[in-house]
């Protein structure tokens, strides 16, 4: 009798959820879509340990700007991952999970922090604003319209500049390459623990990725602390900051919520209307086009596009997407975005809403880990962020995909022989790296897209809003070149 009971509640229960998310009708089972949700979270769940990390980064030496705390950067990315993704499972109904953007953490921390001299409040300020232009774009439908007036090869340079930036990161914090004395860069001593240990752990994760381990990058970062951890008991190096690559005291602790709410719009104030424009502008691009790639690629997978190629239904994801980069400025997370790990969880079977929620969940139950996140070494992490770095490379490789109704679709990689789409792409590529600042490559992209679109002749050819943008960049270049204050 009580299992005849107890098998009725599971079939009530599965019934529940099959009424509020569809769950057979997408050809899919409770127990599929808690399993995806499952996988989603360990695949993405790097984040935990690298945004903390990132966000851990003083401004400039001299500029008395502190970084975040670990503990409370730990709370306020599982919280702002764990309610945004629970959120777009039940607004949305699919399987997008979400969590603090890597490359947008790295624009807070190492351009408005270290190369613009904001407060971590002020930067966060700057991402708060970007997720309310964001939200306002989408509920008036036009955030498709901006997408679309910006050239396909400009939204992968930004793309890939954005990946260059943090995989130049990672080979600086490794202590791989470093300032140089008669070049700009150079090779790293390549000596010490903190050395060792990178390269250790950069064998460590392309040996995973190589065998095609899911969670290659989180795993990486685990194998990679308990060598330093190892190394340093052994050795008594004391090359590693205090509390890191040491056996943590404690495995959780209780959730420090501190960083809730700490923003400012003072960045106004500090960069000047006009660049503060600029920067948000920036901002707002990078987040634009790495959420709807995500969206696109992984509702392929999903079977969430229509026969056009067109995400079904797309305003609810993209007004979640939104709203989660708002809220990512408001607890100081840095901006919250769709992530393509979700992938992860579809290629498990997961299709509804349940896989987000799932793993929302289980981000949510990971806030008490800052112990475990505190005694990661920076050089842990430098692995993960030169192969995320390559990662999001892939979008300049010519390349055949499958839809999920089966179609192929050829991708196109960029032509950089042809001078009006090379050159442009280079130059956005190049000086995110190079000049610390996402704001200089997207506007150095803009300019020399228009300039040589002018010199062509081919002006009219051009959206009249794209004209707009450009003469805005270029005045903000030549401010700084006449040495003009904000």
């Amino acid at each position: 009798m009580q299992v005849i009971e107890q098998g009725h509640l599971a079939s009530s229960i599965e019934a529940l959820f099959d009424r509020r998310f569809h769950v057979r009708r997408s050809g899919s089972t409770l127990r599929t879509e808690l399993l995806a949700g499952l996988t989603t979270f360990f695949v993405m769940s790097y984040i935990i340990f690298l945004n903390p990390l990132i966000l851990a980064t003083p401004g400039a030496e001299g500029s008395g700007i502190a970084g975040l705390e670990i503990s409370a950067t730990t709370t306020v990315t599982c919280l702002v991952a764990g309610v945004m993704s629970i959120i777009m499972g039940l607004y949305a109904n699919k399987a997008y999970a979400l969590a603090p953007g890597l490359g947008l953490n790295a624009v807070v921390a190492f351009s408005l922090v270290g190369q613009e001299g904001l407060t971590y409040p002020q930067a966060m300020g700057v991402v708060v604003a970007e997720g309310i232009v964001i939200t306002v774009l989408v509920l008036a439908g036009v955030r498709k319209y901006v997408m679309d007036i910006v050239p396909l090869e400009l939204k992968k340079g930004i793309s890939v500049g954005i990946g260059l930036f943090i995989l130049f990161i990672g080979l600086v914090n490794g202590g791989l390459v470093r300032q140089g004395t008669g070049t700009p860069v150079e090779i790293g001593t390549l000596r010490g623990a903190p050395v060792l240990v990178t390269a250790v752990g950069l064998l460590i994760t392309l040996a995973l990725l190589a065998r095609g381990f899911r969670a290659a990058i989180l795993l990486g970062i685990v194998a990679t602390t308990v060598f330093a951890i190892v190394l340093e008991e052994a050795l008594q190096t004391g090359q590693f900051p205090d509390g890191q690559a040491q056996v943590p005291s404690s495995l959780v602790s209780t959730p420090d919520f501190s960083l809730v709410g700490a923003f400012s719009f003072g960045f106004v104030g500090e960069l000047g209307i006009w660049v503060a424009i600029l920067t948000v502008f920036a901002f707002m691009m990078s987040d634009f086009f790495d959420t709807m790639g995500t969206m696109v690629g992984v509702g392929s997978q999903a079977g969430y596009l229509n026969e056009r190629g067109e995400l079904i239904d797309a305003q609810r994801p993209l007004l979640v997407d939104s709203l989660a980069a708002m809220a990512g400025g408001v607890v100081s997370s840095s901006s919250a975005t769709t992530y393509i790990e979700s992938s992860a969880g579809v290629a498990q079977g997961g299709r509804t809403g349940l896989v987000a929620i799932a793993c929302g969940v289980l981000f949510l139950l990971a806030m008490p880990m800052a112990p475990l996140v505190e005694v990661v070494p920076t050089h842990a992490t430098a692995p993960a962020l030169i192969v995320v770095g390559w990662m999001m490379m892939s979008v300049l490789s010519e390349r055949e995909d499958v839809t999920g109704d089966g179609r192929r679709v050829r991708t196109r990689g960029i032509d950089f022989t042809d001078i009006e789409i090379g050159l442009p792409v280079l130059a956005t590529m190049m000086l995110m790296p190079l000049t610390y600042s996402i704001t200089n490559g997207i506007g150095a992209g803009f300019v020399v897209w228009m300039a040589l679109k002018l010199f062509r002749g081919k002006a009219r050819q051009v959206n009249p809003a794209l004209w707009v943008i450009s003469l805005a960049f270029l005045v903000y270049f030549l401010r700084s070149f006449l040495g003009v204050a904000s």
